[in-house]
């Protein structure tokens, strides 16, 4: 499986990303930095997590207008898998891969710890390997995590089972306090229409390893792999 990791200035999570992807698939991704306008062959596109030009204007939207994005958009109209996590979540809502937005978490702090998500939708490249209902445990870390999306966009993402992962706690109930950021509907993870595009806030790739934390985001990346090859 060819991967590429698109890097920006304030990116931070690209060897986290290399180690999960390696672990899953026995070879290493390619970097692309965000001026690059050709990648070499790939099967897979990931935009990882960091401070993309240190947030400025918003979250992402500076990393959205980056020659590389246009190549990202090209690839994903051919049907190529994009995973964008936490800060990639959030330039993939900016460049209109995804919809909604990504706004200041409700209590206006930073959030860095471990969160429960339930799976929402195991019918996708990306959660195959999941069970729809299996609760996960991964871990947070931003300021802008807070999901938002119109009654209408709501519906859509509900009528085109688009919703990957809500916010829970480790039972699976999703209310207002299983919530750590204020998103709608406890969003923690999206779909494109097509569900070859997932944005997610928590960091699948930072739980990997079970001295690090616990490994329920290794099917993620083992997901992907079935499906690539």
């Amino acid at each position: 499986m060819n991967s590429t990791i698109v890097i920006f200035p304030g990116t931070n999570r690209e060897r986290d990303m290399v180690m999960a992807v390696e672990q899953a698939s026995g070879k290493k991704p390619n970097f692309v930095w965000y001026n690059d306008t050709s990648f070499p062959k790939t099967d897979l596109i990931i935009v990882p997590g960091g401070f993309s030009y240190g947030d400025y204007l918003r979250s992402g939207a500076m990393a959205a207008r980056s020659p590389a994005m246009n190549s990202v958009l090209e690839y994903a109209s051919k049907g190529v898998p994009i995973l964008g996590v936490c800060n990639g979540f959030q330039i993939l809502t900016e460049v209109g891969l995804l919809p909604g937005a990504l706004i200041r978490n409700k209590n206006l702090k930073f959030i860095c710890r471990n969160v429960s998500i339930k799976v929402e939708s195991d019918d996708s490249i990306f959660t195959s390997r999941y069970s729809k209902g299996q609760v996960l445990s991964i871990p947070v870390a931003h300021n802008d995590g807070n999901y938002f999306a119109s009654e209408g966009l709501l519906q859509e993402l509900h009528d085109r089972s688009q919703i990957a992962f809500k916010y829970t706690d480790q039972s699976g109930r999703v209310d207002a306090s299983t919530n750590p950021n204020g998103s709608c509907e406890n969003i923690a993870g999206i779909l494109n229409a097509k569900k070859n595009v997932l944005g997610l806030m928590p960091h699948p790739e930072n739980a990997t390893d079970c001295n690090l934390g616990g490994t329920d985001g290794r099917p993620l990346f083992q997901s992907l792999v079935d499906a690539i090859t």
